[in-house]
């Protein structure tokens, strides 16, 4: 099941579960849509993908046990490991190669 990260690993904006502005990798690595835009422009500084908007899980259960509740968000705040000069030249070598060819 999709961890629910509760921060931008960037900024560390908070970003709760019905949040529209969470993006993730396929690694769930999350970050807010201005971060992934502006800064990143589109590749996860720690594995190089792309981004897709985060779902949304339901609030309520439309099916038995699937919600929120019975799944919540996970609590553990993320930050990156990497320095705004590394991250800049991870960008700058990979934000040309379009997501599904990196």
């Amino acid at each position: 099941m999709l961890e629910l990260r509760p921060n931008c690993e960037m900024c560390d904006r908070d970003l709760p579960p019905d949040d529209t502005r969470a993006m993730i990798c396929s690694y769930e690595c999350t970050f807010c849509a201005s971060c992934v835009a502006d800064v990143l422009h589109n590749v996860c500084p720690n594995c190089g993908g792309g981004f897709v908007p985060r779902p949304i899980r339901p609030a309520q259960a439309r099916r038995e046990g699937t919600s929120v509740v019975h799944q919540p968000p996970g609590t553990r705040r993320r930050s990156l490991k990497y320095d705004m000069d590394d991250i800049a030249a991870h960008v700058a070598c990979t934000k040309d190669i379009a997501p599904q060819d990196r």
